[in-house]
């Protein structure tokens, strides 16, 4: 790669840091800590009971041994592992607005990955198209998570599908420990569902679909050429036809209304990201409504 290439590159690593741990700092790390628990609680000291302490943990063995009551103090068993499941193939390169999908993928992974990290969690990564294309284990600190950011943006990868089953698949060979898992991807893909319901009851996966606002609905600028990013398949459409408009824009909503359904029967958490809005009200949306369940 050019040394030109890799200041570029460097900068646009700085970039998405800058944005995502300023976002991780204001908004994101309390509703990440609330939302997502840690395995358990342990054991950490005793103290004299105060009015007001639960009795129930009273520990009367010292109680007994000093005369004055005591209660067990607890914390929570925090470490979480966190992995981002993250879609490469070609489709990914999409973007007719502010933004490439892509780049939506890597400031999505980088604001989870700091928001991990700032709780001491551990975060992986596998990356992903038609094949495994590479996997970084759970790890913490604040190099790791520059390496993740690096991988994402730079990453050149050999397939240009999508295979979100043999994903999930190796996923599930690869991690042993209950993780919190983000499957960020634009969901193009086939048969996947059933191997999404099993990992979902070993793990804790939220679907993160990446859409452009020109795959949910066309503008009329005439006729156009377009070109399937997967297969390399051109076709030409008339969007200057009001009946094309309204029929795309129809389905578009019926896939994403068939997909949240499917989502739901198998209880996976699903947010919505379009590349021209915001992600910042889906995501705190989903923290907040996660938080009220659990």
């Amino acid at each position: 790669m050019a040394q030109v290439d890799q200041k570029e590159l460097l900068k646009k690593i700085r970039r998405v840091e800058i944005r995502t741990k300023r976002l991780v700092n204001d908004l994101f790390s309390g509703e990440y800590h609330s939302t997502f628990k840690g395995q358990g609680m342990e054991f950490e000291e005793v103290r004299q009971y105060q009015p007001g302490d639960d009795i129930r943990l009273i520990d009367w063995n010292v109680t007994a041994r000093t005369g004055y009551p005591y209660i067990k103090k607890f914390k929570e068993e925090r470490e979480l592992s966190v992995i981002l499941l993250v879609d490469v193939s070609s489709s990914g390169l999409f973007g007719t607005k502010e933004k490439l999908k892509e780049d939506t993928a890597a400031e999505l992974c980088a604001l989870m990955a700091f928001s991990a990290i700032k709780n001491n969690d551990k975060v992986g990564m596998i990356i992903f198209s038609d094949r495994i294309e590479k996997f970084l284990p759970p790890k913490k600190g604040r190099a790791h998570v520059l390496r993740l950011i690096r991988e994402i943006l730079h990453f050149k990868p050999e397939g240009t599908g999508t295979d979100i089953a043999g994903a999930l698949e190796y996923f599930n060979r690869v991690i042993k420990k209950k993780s919190v898992v983000f499957l960020i991807s634009d969901f193009l893909s086939e048969d996947y569902l059933k191997p999404l319901q099993i990992a979902n009851n070993r793990h804790d996966i939220i679907a993160m679909k990446i859409s452009d606002p020109r795959e949910l609905k066309f503008e009329n600028v005439g006729m156009i050429e377009l070109e399937d990013a997967e297969t390399g398949e051109t076709f030409i459409i008339d969007t200057g036809s009001t009946q094309f408009r309204n029929d795309f824009a129809k389905q578009a909503e019926q896939d994403n209304v068939t997909l949240k359904r499917s989502f739901q029967l198998i209880n996976l958490d699903f947010i919505q990201i379009i590349t021209n809005q915001s992600y910042i009200i889906p995501l705190i949306n989903f923290f907040k409504a996660r938080e009220k369940r659990h």
